[in-house]
């Protein structure tokens, strides 16, 4: 988690500085230095509000005499009309940090609001939920923390965490069984998951005993047949073109997990919005 604090302070600091620059020309140049403001943030839609906690370091990052206050926790259900949070201070400042805010909070609750939907369409199942890596490219450990508040669980954070064979590595050395024997002579001590496209695969890949294995692009039928020939002795994962229509029906067939892209790479935004009100003892 530590490193992740880390990254996602990096990520601020560069969506900062290539949103300011060398500073607010417009706020700095109209508004007085002493004047204050207070804001509130305005949920437009319902979802799941996430990203409080990085629109507060953008304000602190920004300008620490900006007072952040939460008013829902990180991973709530908001309704339209919800006040999330308010921040309250310099004028300047609060404009400056306004929009880079909202981009990151609006997203994140996007995300967790999509991710929430796909928990609830396998309510009552034993399949849990995965994020993939496709993220936006510099925003992984944000898109990542937004699935785990609107309830899903991350797959690996990158390629170096999890060795995840997969069909053109196949295709490279040959087979699965020389695969899975070529990490396994590295004695790494990374969770090995072999990706499967047919029955016959399946069937090679569960006699390597390796910790999971990804059924690509299965129908619904080889689903319920993989579920059966394994009969749990492997976790099995679902992945390929889910979505949210199609998964109540592919958790039905009891695999462990299903992972999907679309928690992430076509998330639509939440509406949310900073309404700005002058505080009435600088008039």
């Amino acid at each position: 988690m530590d490193k992740t604090i880390t990254q996602i302070k990096q990520i601020i600091a560069f969506a900062l500085a290539e949103d300011i620059g060398p500073g607010d020309a417009t706020s700095n140049l109209t508004l007085a230095a002493d004047l204050q403001y207070n804001g509130r943030f305005l949920v437009k839609a319902p979802g799941i509000i996430a990203g409080l906690d990085v629109a507060q370091q953008v304000f602190n990052q920004v300008d620490a005499t900006l007072t952040f206050s939460p008013l829902v926790a990180d991973g709530s259900r908001v309704e339209s009309g919800t006040i999330a949070a308010t921040v309250t201070g310099p004028a300047r400042s609060l404009l400056t940090a306004e929009r880079t805010a909202l981009n990151f909070l609006q997203r994140m609750s996007g995300i967790a609001t999509m991710t929430h939907h796909f928990v609830d369409a396998v309510a009552g199942t034993r399949a849990v939920i995965l994020d993939t890596r496709k993220t936006a490219p510099g925003l992984r450990a944000i898109d990542k923390w937004a699935v785990r508040l609107g309830g899903g669980q991350n797959h690996r954070y990158g390629l170096y965490d999890m060795v995840l064979i997969k069909d053109n590595h196949i295709a490279a050395v040959g087979s699965i069984t020389t695969a899975v024997e070529r990490v396994r002579a590295a004695t790494t001590s990374l969770p090995i998951e072999v990706e499967v496209k047919s029955l016959a695969e399946l069937t090679e890949a569960v006699a390597l005993n390796v910790d999971r294995i990804m059924l690509d692009n299965m129908s619904l039928a080889q689903m319920e047949e993989a579920v059966r020939m394994v009969n749990g002795r492997i976790p099995l994962e679902a992945s390929g073109n889910v979505t949210l229509e199609t998964v109540p029906a592919i958790a039905a067939t009891g695999v462990d997990y299903i992972s999907s892209g679309a928690l992430t790479h076509s998330v639509k935004a939440l509406d949310i919005s900073l309404e700005l009100n002058e505080q009435p003892a600088n008039r």
